[in-house]
């Protein structure tokens, strides 16, 4: 079983903050902290753990399908990233 198969897509980066690094993310499946997530790319290939979520500067331990969240993430994502979770 490849790590492929336990990958499921649930949003795109749609900006990102460089100064704070935070990624600005249109989530089309629910998203918790605590979640492990990847995050990819043409030039971007990460995981991590969510730490951090918010919605417009209210911290929050889970979103829903159709929010835009701010997500802090660990290294520089680009627009049009696409953010998976880990199942």
């Amino acid at each position: 079983m490849s790590e492929e198969e336990n990958l499921v897509e649930i949003g795109k980066v749609t900006h990102f903050f460089n100064k704070i690094s935070v990624a600005v993310v249109e989530l089309k499946a629910p998203l918790a902290v605590g979640d492990h997530i990847v995050i990819k790319g043409p030039t971007t290939n990460f995981e991590q753990t969510v730490e951090s979520m918010q919605i417009e500067h209210e911290n929050i331990e889970r979103a829903e399908a159709g929010q835009s969240i701010g997500l802090k993430v660990a290294q520089r994502v680009r627009e049009k990233d696409i953010v998976y979770k880990k199942i």
